[in-house]
Parts: structure tokens; sequence; C-alpha cells
């Protein structure tokens, strides 16, 4: 995966396209980080507008540490047949390839769009003989099966979140068309 446009096709019919973000992307991109709150959230009563305010917070903090661990990472809004669909965050390094964060709305999840990204991110650790990672957060049980269906590991736990790999000196199919997202 590279900084520039890039189009695939959906196992299911479709297309999915990678753009990087803009500026004018923001409130998107918060929107969807939003949906990823929400169960967590939903367990807090919040005074009139305070939620909202820890969401931008927590948001500009996220993207903020991500910034400093990666300077050099991409950021792209995922576009299913040219509708925002969510965002995929890819840092990479001399040793590794992280996958910061991946987030689709509701509405494009199961249809095929986190297997063929992570499909993506597979062959080209393997093309790079390196390793990927990415932290998973320890409550989300379908993130996991998931991970751990394309051949990712568990390499440590750090409590609120589970750390999690795909080397390539492991034998994994390449067949991502039997997964689902």
């Amino acid at each position: 995966m590279e900084k520039s446009k890039q189009e695939f096709s959906l196992p299911r019919g479709g297309t999915l396209t990678l753009r990087p973000v803009t500026e004018s992307d923001e409130e998107f991109l918060l929107s969807v980080y939003a949906s990823t709150r929400t169960d967590e959230l939903a367990q807090v009563e919040w005074p009139e507008g305070q939620q909202e305010i820890f969401l931008r917070w927590q948001f500009d903090m996220q993207r903020r540490q991500y910034g400093a661990r990666f300077p050099d990472a991409e950021y792209y809004v995922i576009l299913v047949d040219d509708e925002p669909a969510g965002r995929i965050w890819i840092g990479r390094d001399a040793e590794q390839i992280r996958l910061l964060d991946i987030a689709l709305l509701s509405e494009f999840q199961n249809r095929g769009a986190g297997t063929l990204l992570l499909g993506a991110l597979i062959d080209e650790a393997r093309t790079e003989k390196k390793p990927l990672r990415h932290m998973v957060f320890m409550l989300n049980n379908d993130a996991h099966r998931f991970y751990e269906r394309l051949g990712f590991v568990l390499i440590e736990d750090l409590g609120a979140y589970k750390h999690m790999e795909w080397r390539p000196d492991r034998t994994q199919s390449t067949d991502y068309a039997d997964y689902t997202d």
C-alpha cells in the first residue's frame, strides 16, 4: 500500500477505494472514531455536550500519539462505491508494518472490506519480510477472532489492549476470500 489513491474490487461486488485524508475529512473521521466508542461511552451518563467534548479530545490525543510514534504514517479514508465508509492508518518503520487503526462504519462491515485491506497488508508484510502488528481493544472479541482467522497471534497482553502480530515466517493461506470481516 502506498500514499496515493488506491482501488480494489470487493469480493461480493463493488469498489473499495483508499484516498489520503484531507482537512475536509475531519468531521467524518471524528464520526468514525465516535462509532468505535459507542458501547463503551453508553455506560456513562454524560452532561449535555460533554460526550462530544470528550470524544474530540480523545480523537485528537490518538492522532497526536500516532503522529509522534509514526511521523510518516499514512492516513486514508476508506470509500465503498465512492461513499465514505471508514478509515485506515498505517505506520511503517525498518522493523515492522503497524496497522495503527482501522474502522468501518457499521453499515459497511461484513462486506469484505476489512479482509481485503488486511490481505493487502499481509501480502506487503510477506514481501517485505516484516511482521504486521496491531493493537486490539480487549473487549473487541469480534476483532480478536477476525485477526486470529487471518493468522495473527497474541504476542502481549497489555491489559486494555492485546498486541497481535502476523509474521511472514508462519505458513498461512493467501486466499482471503474465505474470510469475512
